[in-house]
């Protein structure tokens, strides 16, 4: 089914950063950026508060994995709610109540009050807050550029996210040996601000909305009957499930290989997500310069991200290892950006919330199952197999889905020449 569009007012930009051409796009970007910097040096803490607490690897998938349960559960209704409301109104909100969260945790901490189940209950609270605000940022992206500079700034936001892992965990890092875990939590909090101020900031008038759906009886069940129907989108959604189950879990497994295998702390976790945030950024500025996206080379990413991750975990020492996560990063942004890419402008504007939230549930919400395995198998196997299961099953997917995908893309070429309205961004 083609996607529907809404005509651009200006010719689209050419080159890696043409999406940062669109004025409302450049504010979300730089507003995001220091959103997600801020997310990330709680991600440093969070993760070294729990093997604090509890000195265990599967507390700490079982705390990881509290964040993603509503996902997991209730993702495609946010969905749908992201289908039927402004994403702008909605990211308003939803930001609000992470910059609160964020905020009870630093103060938690700062008091010495805090306890394991008060870590996994605001876990779950920012999961439920997730649940909507997640697939009203994946939406919002199409809205704020014209259609032929989508897969640009989808590669670009995952650039953008990448960067800010590099600072938001080296600062991390830095922050929790220094001056202490609760700082960084403080800091997340007051980051929401510039996304807040980044919405606000956006002219209505410069926007592409999409079609918004009215509420429904059976909406859910729709959109899951409409990925069903398209293989060029069930295919990604699979793919995507599998390795963001066990591939994706860096969280749990990069922690457990800086305490137990280099036996290193905050500050090594923080230089590890950080050399591997640098090479998604080389990866995605690489994919952002690519005018054309092709199904198949979304199985080649997998392919080479399962080699990287591979190799991150046999590696023998720990400028090895630093090596080996440039690999990884550059691998984790490729197959990232290219599945969003190809299920934001495969689906049509009306479903695209509901394919995004089920993108959601198959990337983030597969953690409660595969964080706690992979904490248990770090913590019982030794730390390097928390790696190896999740880079063998990727390679595997890869090789399993080449084929498949390259079918995909000789459907869509038929496609194209039986149709005059192709779109030339969806060339394979």
């Amino acid at each position: 089914m083609a996607a529907e569009e809404a005509p651009p007012t200006r010719p689209a930009g050419r080159g890696t950063f043409s999406s940062l051409s669109s004025r409302n796009y450049r504010l979300y970007f730089f507003g995001q950026g220091i959103s997600v910097s801020g997310t990330w040096m709680q991600t440093v803490s969070q993760s070294f508060l729990v093997l604090q607490l509890t000195n265990s690897g599967t507390a700490l998938g079982l705390a990881t994995a509290a964040r993603f349960v509503p996902i997991f559960l209730f993702g495609p209704w946010g969905g749908v709610v992201a289908d039927r409301l402004d994403k702008r109104r909605l990211l308003f909100v939803t930001q609000t109540l992470s910059g609160l969260l964020a905020l009870a945790f630093g103060i938690l901490v700062g008091t010495h009050a805090i306890r394991m189940w008060m870590v996994y209950l605001l876990a779950l609270g920012l999961g439920f807050v997730n649940v909507f605000d997640n697939p009203a940022r994946q939406t919002l992206i199409t809205e704020l550029v014209p259609r032929p500079l989508v897969r640009n700034a989808v590669t670009l936001n995952s650039v953008m996210i990448n960067i800010a892992r590099i600072f938001g965990a080296s600062l991390g890092g830095i922050v929790a040996s220094v001056l202490g875990l609760a700082l960084c939590f403080d800091l997340n909090a007051a980051s929401f601000g510039a996304v807040m101020l980044s919405l606000a900031l956006m002219s209505s008038a410069q926007m592409f909305p999409g079609e918004r759906e009215s509420r429904e009886k059976g909406q859910i069940r729709a959109g899951l009957a409409y990925v069903r129907s398209e293989p060029e989108l069930l295919v990604p959604l699979l793919m995507v499930a599998i390795v963001g189950a066990l591939a994706w879990e860096f969280p749990i497994s990069l922690p457990l290989v800086a305490r137990s295998t280099f036996h290193g702390g905050a500050g090594t976790y923080g230089v590890m997500t950080a050399v591997m945030g640098g090479g998604a950024v080389v990866g995605g500025l690489i994919t952002a310069s690519r005018k054309r996206v092709s199904r198949r080379g979304l199985a080649i990413a997998a392919i080479g991200w399962g080699v990287a991750i591979t190799a991150a975990a046999l590696a023998p020492s720990l400028p090895l290892e630093y090596m080996a996560l440039v690999f990884v990063g550059y691998g984790s942004i490729s197959f990232n950006a290219l599945a969003k890419t190809a299920l934001q402008l495969s689906s049509v504007s009306s479903m695209r919330g509901r394919v995004m939230a089920l993108w959601a549930v198959a990337w983030q919400g597969s953690t409660p199952i595969g964080g706690p395995i992979v904490g248990l198998v770090g913590q019982e196997l030794g730390a390097r197999w928390a790696l190896i299961i999740g880079g063998i099953p990727t390679l595997v997917v890869g090789l399993v889905t080449v084929p498949v995908l390259a079918q995909v893309d000789r459907r869509r070429a038929e496609r194209r020449l039986r149709s005059t309205g192709a779109d030339p961004a969806l060339n394979s």
